[in-house]
């Protein structure tokens, strides 16, 4: 008998091969669908990498980027010897310990919280409502306490003075700097960020609850035997990452509230890339500031995922 000219290649090839192939064909929707993820990070995050080049030169626009002076490590020898320097890092090291004790655990909370509602309706309502501040710009969000607070023509000042009170200076005291901008951080932010926390409690088998209502749990004990330990794992993964975000404090939320009262306490490193990189031009030395604070966050995330390792917890790698 003659052989078929036409056999189908797959059967030309041995059964590992066969197979390897057959699944790759199976998952190219799913390589289709990675793609714009794939090539957002390799341009606005990989490609721009070759710019920390920058942080050993004394840039020159003139000159270019591959011709400009190599200074070595000159940028960073001035960044550490810096009068600001201390300063700086304390005040961004203070905002960030702010947001990582109070405002992160906030949308565990809030999503505990609202979990805890029986009315779906309800807790769908207030769900919607929660979410709408992350949608409003920190323009408009310091707007509206400027608004309400300026020393001067703001609303609660103008009341206070009308019945015989003295204004209250919440603006321009550096010492409400911090409460207000995690005020307004928790305003603004928790909602979005309960969103996954949402998430995984909607993962829960809800025949865990009625086996602990069986056997007679309590509703804090269902929270703190069930609820708490399946949010465990994206707590610990999400906390790993907001560490590794401690010297990134927020840059257009300080901006907005910076005023020359306040400026001790409210000058970041963030803020003073902006003043020294893009108002006075020095694109060398505060690529050196920006590489120091990406160096430290690695350092962290590397050290905190360690830590959890050790302690027998899910860690990011």
């Amino acid at each position: 008998m003659a052989l078929n000219r036409t056999t189908d290649v797959h059967t030309t090839l041995s059964p590992p091969r066969r197979a390897g192939l057959l699944s790759w064909k199976k998952g190219i929707p799913l390589y289709i669908m990675i793609l714009p993820g794939f090539l957002f990070f390799a341009i606005f995050k990989y490609i721009p990498m070759l710019g920390v080049v920058l942080a050993f030169k004394d840039y020159d626009p003139f000159l270019g980027f591959w011709q400009s002076k190599w200074v070595g490590f000159e940028h960073f020898e001035r960044l550490f010897g810096s009068a600001d320097f201390l300063q700086l890092m304390w005040n961004t090291l203070a905002l960030s310990a702010v947001n990582l004790f109070f405002f992160f655990p906030a949308p565990i909370f809030l999503a505990v919280l609202l979990n805890e509602i029986r009315l779906a309706w309800f807790r769908k309502g207030l769900q919607t409502i929660v979410y709408i501040p992350h949608f409003l710009s920190w323009v408009i969000v310091v707007s509206v306490t400027f608004i309400l607070f300026s020393t001067q023509e703001g609303g609660v000042n103008k009341l206070l003075v009308e019945w015989g009170y003295p204004r209250f200076e919440l603006l321009t005291m550096p010492s409400y700097f911090r409460p207000l901008y995690l005020f307004q951080n928790i305003w603004k932010e928790t909602g979005w960020n309960a969103v996954i926390f949402f998430a995984a409690l909607a993962s829960i088998d809800p025949t865990l609850y009625e086996a602990s209502v069986v056997d007679g749990a309590s509703r804090w004990r269902q929270l703190w035997h069930i609820t708490l330990p399946a949010l465990k794992p994206i707590i610990i993964i999400l906390f790993i990452l907001r560490v590794g975000y401690v010297m990134n404090t927020g840059f257009e939320h300080i901006l907005l509230m910076q005023n020359p009262l306040n400026l001790q306490v409210a000058d970041v490193f963030d803020t003073y890339v902006y003043r020294e990189g893009i108002l006075q031009g020095q694109f060398s030395f505060t690529t050196a500031v920006g590489l120091f604070k990406s160096v430290i966050g690695l350092a962290l995330i590397i050290l905190t995922n360690r830590l959890a390792k050790k302690m027998g917890e899910e860690g990011v790698y």
